[in-house]
């Protein structure tokens, strides 16, 4: 290689770099202007006030002399993403295999894989704009899908759980002990049970009702568990009959649940287009037309 062609590379390297580093700023100074202010990111409480500022991830790299943990502090920081980090963690249901700090990992991994694979096959510069998309991948490719499908299986069985609450609540027992029945009458636990669970020991621990129920809501991140604990806390500050407002709201849930699936059902026919389009019908095409062309180019029409 002689050295006009080093200098190039050089140049182009050296561009890269800053291109990257210029990216990176943009990407914190977007992510801070955009971010909603901290008492404003949840409106039922603090993360730190569900968890305590000892079970923080990122509150245990206060200190350390760790490099790499001094890194991992300020890029959060930097960016903005301690507690938000935290919520998507809690509404993933707290996994063993992973934690706040590793998916702050993966996050800084893609953002810099991404625009690297795509500088190696394109040789060009502007490849770093996709390193806010490499670090918000994981967000879009799995965490998203991954806390949809547990909010789904903890609605599936909301309703019946509200039912079997008022039942218990209208024989005598009080709402908390018709919680606890339900969890452990339960032949297999979903993730409301194990939701559900998680209150109960929280009041067992000295949390305030209230205050576990909320916890309740923001764990699962559903508007019908905000809704069914609204219910109970007026109930408590009112006085009135909370066996008829959950027999109401799991009326209500069911008739929507019935909405949604006609909904659904009616828009499956217009969906089917895009396949019929696509697939089926350039297939039916080609058998129908197909002896046609063949008759014309050996000779012509049999007729």
């Amino acid at each position: 290689m002689n050295i006009p062609d080093m200098q190039e590379q050089f140049v182009k390297a050296l561009i890269f770099i800053l291109s990257l580093i210029g990216s990176a700023a943009v990407f914190t100074a977007a992510q801070r202007f955009f971010s909603p202010r901290s008492e404003d990111r949840s409106p039922i409480g603090d993360i730190s006030d569900m968890q305590g500022k000892e079970t923080s991830f990122f509150a245990k790299l206060d200190g350390s002399k760790n490099y790499w943990d001094i890194l991992d502090l300020t890029f959060a920081r930097r960016l903005g993403m301690e507690k938000k980090l935290e919520e998507t963690y809690m509404l993933l249901g707290r996994p063993p295999d992973t934690n706040p700090l590793k998916m702050l990992h993966i996050k800084m991994i893609a953002g810099a894989a991404l625009p690297i694979l795509a500088f190696v096959l394109t040789q060009s510069v502007f490849s770093i704009v996709l390193a806010p998309m490499g670090f918000v991948l994981p967000d879009l490719v799995s965490y998203s899908r991954r806390i949809r499908r547990r909010q789904e299986d903890i609605i599936h069985n909301f309703p019946t759980f509200v039912d079997l609450a008022a039942l218990m609540i209208e024989s005598g027992l009080d709402y908390m002990t018709a919680f606890d029945r339900i969890v452990k009458i339960a032949p297999v636990k979903t993730g409301l049970e194990k939701e559900v669970e998680s209150t109960i020991n929280e009041v067992q621990m000295g949390y305030a009702r209230r205050e576990a129920l909320r916890h309740l809501s923001m764990r699962t991140g559903l508007q019908e568990v905000r809704s069914f604990v609204g219910l109970i806390v007026q109930s408590d500050e009112l006085g009135t009959s909370l066996v008829e407002l959950l027999r109401n709201y799991s009326t209500d849930m069911r008739f929507r649940r019935l909405n949604r699936a006609e909904k659904l059902a009616a828009q499956a026919s217009t969906k089917m287009l895009i396949p019929l389009f696509i697939f089926i019908f350039p297939t039916v095409f080609i058998l129908m037309l197909s002896p046609m062309v063949n008759d014309l180019m050996t000779g012509g029409m049999p007729f």
